[in-house]
């Protein structure tokens, strides 16, 4: 994630920022210029930005934005969709009858738009599925119904449709969870990243040459699926599953360590990037302790093996910072050889993809 400031007054913003807290201009993330930007008033046809590249460029608010408060991206005047490129990604919210939902609702789409980001930065395939109903994507945000016995929501994907249980958006609920199912990290943002990586085997892997190298790492992905999910719930993962997979989950079946993988990817990619761009480097005391050399701006990640060394010295910082805090680590994994392969492997699909 780059780092964005006011274009009035300067003033940092965040990518969620609707208004600048310092010159109270009302603010939108403006996709075509990739930018959080402060808008000023055009009359009646919508808002500009001041910013020298925008010159001439008119923009309309997202009614997601406007009606729902749940979004904060600005449209270009002359596209005829009501809705933010976005917004258009979503297929089902919840019900906002009910107590919460108003705000889980907005929850979930802060974290889809940060992983839309990411995806749009990679240079990734993406597109809504109502514009391609073959290939596309969609989000349907669906809660537990009421009753007994009724079946819970699966968070998961399908053919295109990444599903999220609304409950997810709830952090002592979340937080439950984690704990039952005895994992180190469980976040909101994570869910997203892993099921845009089931969505993303479907669209990178089969049928392509890279699904030789796929097996050779991951596994035969053809076991039975629903076998494999049955034994892992039922007899744990294999005692040596830190020695081959990111989480114990990712044992479970080729897939999942895929989707694992694919998840703990972005969310280095994304770190390491938002480190660069806040100007971020490290100079040690020590010759072996860890180090960040000066950023080079205005430069996207380079070579897997130069993002790696630097996500090694910067969840030792971290995790030292957050112990300095007496909070857990921010960083509670261990990365193999194994796992750093699968990990290359993800950065060589994405770059031939």
């Amino acid at each position: 994630m780059q780092i964005f400031h006011c274009a009035h007054c300067q003033h940092l913003l965040f990518f969620e920022n609707v208004q600048c807290v310092r010159c109270g201009h009302p603010l939108a993330y403006l996709p075509d210029l990739d930018v959080i930007s402060s808008l000023e008033p055009a009359g009646d046809a919508g808002w500009q930005s001041p910013l020298p590249h925008a010159a001439g460029r008119l923009y309309r608010l997202c009614p997601n934005y406007t009606q729902a408060h749940v979004c904060n991206w600005g449209v270009p005047a002359s596209d005829p969709q009501p809705l933010c490129w976005a917004c258009r990604f979503t297929r089902v919210i919840p019900d906002l009858r009910q107590p919460g939902h108003q705000t889980a609702w907005y929850r979930l789409e802060v974290a889809k738009r940060r992983l839309l980001y990411s995806l749009r930065h990679l240079g990734l395939p993406l597109v809504p599925k109502d514009e391609d109903p073959a290939q596309g994507l969609a989000f349907a945000f669906l809660a537990d119904p009421g009753g007994p016995g009724a079946a819970p929501v699966l968070t998961g994907h399908c053919n295109g449709v990444i599903t999220i249980n609304v409950a997810e958006a709830d952090d002592i609920e979340r937080e439950h969870r984690r704990q039952q199912l005895h994992e180190p990290s469980r976040t909101l943002l994570g869910h997203f990243r892993h099921e845009s990586g089931h969505y993303y085997w479907d669209r990178l892997l089969p049928q392509r040459p890279r699904l030789e190298g796929f097996r050779a790492l991951f596994g035969d992905e053809r076991v039975d699926y629903s076998q494999a999910l049955t034994h892992h719930y039922q007899h744990g993962a294999p005692a040596d599953w830190p020695q081959q997979c990111i989480s114990a989950y990712a044992s479970a079946h080729p897939w999942e360590d895929w989707a694992e993988t694919w998840a703990h990817y972005l969310h280095m990619t994304d770190a390491v990037e938002t480190a660069v761009a806040c100007g971020l480097a490290l100079q040690p005391l020590r010759p072996d302790e860890p180090s960040v050399p000066p950023p080079v701006r205005g430069g996207r990640l380079g070579a897997f093996e130069a993002m790696l060394q630097h996500w090694f010295s910067l969840t030792s910082v971290l995790n030292n910072l957050n112990r300095s805090l007496g909070l857990p680590d921010a960083y509670p994994f261990l990365l193999s050889t194994p796992v750093i392969d699968k990990l290359r492997f993800v950065h060589d699909t994405i770059a031939a993809g």
